[in-house]
Order: C-alpha cells, then structure tokens, then sequence
C-alpha cells in the first residue's frame, strides 16, 4: 500500500482534554459497586429469598423460583444493553453511566425495605422480580458506558490497558458482595431472616454516594464532544 494512503496512528484522535486515569479509575471503582449490588442477590436468592418471599412448604420450589428470579435479569440485560448502547451515542456516556449508577442503587436499595411474604402474600415475590428486572436494566449499561469512557480518554497507544480496569472492577464487585455476606450470613437464623439480610442491600445508599462523588467531577469523553 502506498505510503500516502497509510494513516498514523492517532491521526484523526480527538484534541480535547484527556484524563485517562481518572476515567480508568471511575470505570474500575463504579463497576465494582455497581455489581457488588448485581452480585448481592445472588447470595441472597440461594440463601435468604427462598424462606422469606415464597410460601412456605416446599422448599426445593422456593428455591428454585428464587434462583428464577436471580437469572432473569440476565435476560432483561440484553434489551437493555440496547438502550443504555443508544443512550450513550445520543446524550453521552457519563450521562448514562449516571443512569445506571442511580438505577441500580435504587433497585438494590428498595428490595432491601420490601416486606417479606408472610405480610404481603403473592405481591412480594412479583415486586421481588419486578426489581430484578430493573437491576438488570440498569446495570446492562455499566460495562459498555464505562468501557466507551476509559477508551476514548487513553491514549492511543495504552487502550487495551486501560478499558481493562472496567472488567477488572465487575470481578472486584463480585468479592466485595462475597465479603460482605460472611458476617451477615453468620448471624442466628432469626436475625439473619428477619434484618440481616436487608444490610448489604441498604449499603447500596453508600455505594451510590461513592460512585456518584467519583463520577460527578469526569469530563464526557472528548469522542463524543467533539
């Protein structure tokens, strides 16, 4: 190939102000939270839900309705990856990072508060699945808003590294939700059935507070502005 036609590397890179790490670090630190409340529930659906939001009696069913309601969110990630993918081309990629971070806490933040089935019946497990689902709406933007951010921010020749602490947060996320259950899942079976449980799920309140003071001063990748 002529060496005319041979673009270098970097020739059309935008020439507004980068900050690579500060987006590394915000992608790393808000994956973490946020899928330390995706991880949460997990725990929580194979441990807790099956006795507290599902009639009692059976208990193999319980559970696996609990685990059912764990994995739908897996299916609600896809159509949302969608949307979150258009809202980060149309209205810009720390906006949506934002949606995510409030949507999730709050989704995480309200199944801690809801009442259990012995005071609600029926309506319990339905909300219970209801805020899966929005869980799995909200979070399906994180790792491609966060991805989208570390790499239009790198440098051209260092991108691989540093979209890679988006990854590297999820799994971090997935130890902290791990740790946090030790203590909780040690309490006595009443405590545990009757308050315990809701714990990690209100520190979502902290959790959004944190990723919110780290994001709120990250410019929007110069991508996009330009």
């Amino acid at each position: 190939m002529p060496d005319a036609l041979v673009e270098p590397v970097g020739s059309h890179e935008p020439q507004l102000r980068k900050t690579p790490r500060k987006a590394a670090i915000s992608a790393w630190i808000g994956s973490a939270l946020e899928y330390y409340d995706f991880f949460i529930y997990g725990t929580a659906a194979a441990l807790i839900f099956p006795k507290i939001f599902f009639p009692a009696g059976n208990a193999a069913a319980a559970t696996i309705a609990s685990l059912a309601t764990f994995g739908v969110a897996y299916v609600a990630r896809p159509i949302g990856s969608f949307i979150m993918g258009h809202l980060g081309d149309t209205i810009g990629r720390k906006t949506v990072l934002f949606i995510t971070l409030f949507g999730m806490g709050l989704a995480t933040f309200l199944i801690g508060v809801l009442p259990t089935y012995n005071q609600i019946g029926f309506a319990a497990p339905i909300l219970l699945l209801v805020l899966r689902v929005w869980q799995g709406l909200a979070v399906s933007g994180e790792q491609s808003s966060a991805s989208s951010t570390s790499l239009e921010h790198a440098p051209a020749n260092r991108r691989a590294f540093f979209t890679s602490f988006t990854l590297a947060g999820t799994q971090g996320g997935n130890i902290l939700a791990t740790a946090v259950f030790i203590p909780i899942a040690a309490l006595p079976e009443p405590q545990l059935l009757s308050w315990g449980w809701r714990i990690p799920f209100l520190l979502s309140a902290v959790v959004v507070f944190v990723g919110w003071w780290i994001r709120r001063t990250l410019h929007e990748s110069p991508a996009f502005t330009e």
